[in-house]
């Protein structure tokens, strides 16, 4: 492909992630994943500041279309109520970039730097839920609480879309892993 044709940043990610599927991460090289996409090194570091930063970008899509949806959720629904409709709008995300998702996690889970850092990712993606609820007048232990148990069942849910050889509705695993807290929280 010539360095003119669109995507780039698209196509570097690609290479990238094949080439870590591959090879590795530790053993892929910048290098690699510029001549797999056809791109120079310099193209390379005008959209990553190196090869973890494919895997975890600085701008975050999920983060900001949680906190989006969060905000956009009715007045009238709970915190948590809040929080599963957001996970819910996530889906639309998940469907587009399916396959990717899944090779990013294979990635991140053969590699204990890389799993350690998906979860301080985790974590940032509590804290930005838990200040969108404080926005929407929910208390301080209260928000973190629906936020802590938002993020458990975006784990639950999405390791078992990822998992799925049926490639299930990444929304409808969201509805059930929370029908699923409330069974087990004695809530119906």
């Amino acid at each position: 492909m010539g360095r003119w044709e669109p995507n780039a940043r698209g196509r570097l990610e690609q290479a990238a992630l094949e080439l870590y599927g591959e090879y590795g991460f530790d053993e892929t090289t910048v290098k690699q994943i510029t001549e797999r996409a056809g791109l120079t090194e310099r193209t390379f570091f005008r959209h990553f500041a190196d090869k973890r930063e494919v895997l975890f970008p600085h701008t975050n899509p999920l983060r900001d279309l949680l906190v989006d949806a969060l905000t956009e959720a009715p007045a009238t629904a709970s915190a948590i109520e809040a929080v599963s409709l957001a996970l819910q709008a996530a889906s639309g995300l998940f469907e587009e970039r399916g396959e990717l998702a899944r090779q990013r996690q294979a990635v991140i889970a053969a590699h204990a730097e890389l799993r350690e850092r998906e979860l301080v990712k985790l974590a940032a993606l509590t804290s930005a839920l838990t200040e969108a609820l404080r926005q929407r007048g929910v208390p301080g232990s209260a928000a973190r609480l629906a936020a802590e148990a938002g993020t458990a069942v975006f784990k639950v849910a999405f390791e078992r879309w990822v998992g799925d050889p049926g490639r299930q509705d990444f929304s409808r695993l969201v509805r059930e892993t929370f029908d699923e807290l409330r069974a087990v929280t004695g809530g119906g």
